[in-house]
C-alpha cells in the first residue's frame, strides 16, 4: 500500500493511532500523560518549534500507567512522575535514554542526581529521582550514573493540600497547617482524595499520622501490618462519611471545590493555581510534616522506532531548553534546568515564583488570569526551602499490589 502511495491509519490496542511512515510526511511524535503537562499551549509551540506533529493523551494518574505499562505500541513518549518508574521498568514498557544525546544534562541541577535540593536538605523517604534515575550495570535502577538513565527528570514540584480560606480559618506555613486538617472531623464530608494508590495514599497516611492514629517506622516502605492497621482507620472514616469524593485528575478536582462540595482537598498545584484564577480563596498549605513531593519523569517507549525516537530526543530536548520551564512556572512548577528558563521570565516572575518574595506587579497563570496580587507571597516560599521540607516522595513500594487491593477497598466502603 506504501508503495503504490497510500497512506494509512492504524488503530493500537489502547486506541492510539499509529503513525505510518510516508515520503515527505512529518513524523508524528505520540505523548501519553496527565493534564498536568500535556496542555494545548505546550502541543502547539512544541510543534511550532520542533516542525513536527505532536498527539497528546491525557488522562488520570492511573488510567494512563496502565495503559502505558500493558502496550508500549501506543506510545512514544510517556509523562508522569517518578512513581510510575518501576512498574513501567519491570514490565519492559520503556528502554534507555542515552544522557549523551540529551543537549542540557549537564545543567539539571542536584535534586534528580542526589535527591538534595541543598547540601544540608532532607532527602525524603520513599522513591527519590536519584535512586531511580541511572540503569546499572545489572539491569537494575540505582543512583550510580552510568550514562544511561530511565527517565528524562524535567518538571517538579511538591505536593499538600488546598482548602478553602474563606470557610476555613488559614494556618501558618509550616507551623499550623497539618496533614492532619484531611481527617479533621469538623470537615467531614467536605473532604476529597486523589484517586491513585502510590499517591493518595500518602497524603492519608500523612494525615493519620500527624493526628497520632498510627505510627510509621519508615513512611516510605510502609509493612502489610502497618497497611493493614492504615486502611482500618479509613475504612472507618470512609463509612463514617468523610470524604465526600476521590479525583482523578486536577479538572475533577477543581470542579469539586468550585462546585461547593469540597472544603479541603488533597490537590495539586495547577489546581489551586486555577481556583484562584476563578476568585476562589484557595490556600496550598505548607504542612508542618512536610510535603510529599514528585518528579515528573519523561520516558522512552521500549516500542518506538527510529524515526519516532528521533523526534522524542528532539522534544526531550525542547523540554529544557527554556520556555517549557517558564510555562509551567505559572502553574507553580519547576524545571529541572531552571537558570535556562530564567531569561523567560520577568524578573518579577523569577523573584515570586522561584525566590518565594511578594509579588511586585499581579502575578498571571497559564490561562492568563490573575493568582497572586502585588504584595503576596507564594506559601511554602522559594524553590528551594519548599524542597527543603520534603517528608515523602510519591512512592510504589514493595506492598503496592497489596494496597491497590486496600485501595478498592477503600473506595466500595
Amino acid at each position: 500500500m506504501l508503495k503504490a502511495g497510500g497512506a494509512g491509519l492504524l488503530l493500537g490496542k489502547a486506541g492510539f493511532p499509529a503513525i505510518v511512515k510516508a515520503v515527505n510526511r512529518k513524523p508524528t511524535l505520540r505523548v501519553v500523560g496527565t493534564h498536568v503537562t500535556l496542555q494545548e499551549p505546550i502541543r502547539q509551540r512544541a510543534e511550532r518549534d520542533l516542525g513536527i506533529n505532536i498527539e497528546f493523551y491525557p488522562g488520570g494518574s492511573a488510567e494512563v500507567l496502565l495503559k502505558a505499562a500493558t502496550d508500549p505500541g501506543a506510545f512514544d513518549l510517556y509523562e508522569q512522575w517518578s512513581n510510575s518508574i518501576r512498574v513501567l521498568w519491570q514490565a519492559n514498557a520503556i528502554q534507555p535514554i542515552e544522557t549523551r544525546r540529551l543537549t542540557y544534562w549537564d545543567e539539571i541541577n542536584d535534586l534528580p542526581k542526589t535527591g538534595r535540593i541543598a547540601p544540608g536538605a532532607q532527602v525524603g523517604k520513599g522513591d527519590a529521582p536519584h535512586r531511580l534515575l541511572h540503569i546499572q550495570p545489572n539491569g537494575t535502577l540505582g543512583p550510580d550514573p552510568s550514562g544511561s538513565i530511565s527517565f528524562l527528570p524535567y518538571a517538579h514540584n511538591v505536593d499538600s493540600f488546598g482548602y478553602r480560606s474563606d470557610v476555613i480559618d488559614e494556618g501558618i506555613p509550616y507551623e499550623t497547617e497539618s496533614w492532619g486538617w484531611l481527617l479533621d472531623p469538623r470537615y467531614r464530608g467536605r473532604v476529597a482524595i486523589v484517586n491513585a494508590p502510590s499517591i493518595g495514599l500518602f497524603d492519608l497516611a500523612l494525615a493519620a499520622q500527624a493526628r497520632g492514629l498510627i505510627r510509621f517506622d519508615n513512611i516510605g516502605r510502609m509493612s502489610r501490618q502497618e497497611v493493614d492497621q492504615l486502611f482500618e482507620i479509613l475504612v472507618d472514616y470512609k463509612r463514617r462519611g468523610h470524604f465526600r469524593g476521590f479525583w482523578s485528575s486536577v479538572p475533577h478536582s477543581v470542579d469539586l471545590v468550585s462546585g461547593g462540595d469540597v472544603d479541603i482537598a488533597s490537590m495539586f498545584s495547577p489546581a489551586a493555581t486555577r481556583l484562584r484564577g476563578m476568585g476562589i480563596p484557595c490556600v496550598y498549605a505548607a504542612p508542618r510534616e512536610g510535603y510529599r513531593a514528585w518528579y515528573g519523569v519523561m520516558c522512552l517507549s521500549s516500542a518506538v522506532d527510529e524515526e519516532r525516537k528521533e523526534a522524542a530526543y528532539a522534544y526531550m530536548n525542547w523540554w529544557l531548553s527554556g520556555w517549557p520551564g517558564a510555562f509551567i512556572a505559572r502553574q507553580g512548577y519547576y524545571i529541572s534546568n531552571p537558570q535556562r528558563t530564567r531569561q523567560y521570565l520577568s524578573p518579577e516572575e523569577w523573584n515570586f515564583w522561584y525566590e518565594g518574595q511578594p509579588a511586585q506587579i499581579p502575578m498571571t497563570g497559564t490561562d492568563g488570569k490573575i493568582v497572586a496580587e502585588p504584595g503576596e507571597v507564594r506559601r511554602g516560599g522559594s524553590y528551594v526551602k519548599r524542597f527543603e521540607n520534603v517528608a515523602v516522595w510519591n512512592t510504589v513500594m514493595d506492598t503496592y499490589e497489596y494496597t491497590l487491593t486496600k485501595w478498592r477497598d477503600l473506595l466500595l466502603a
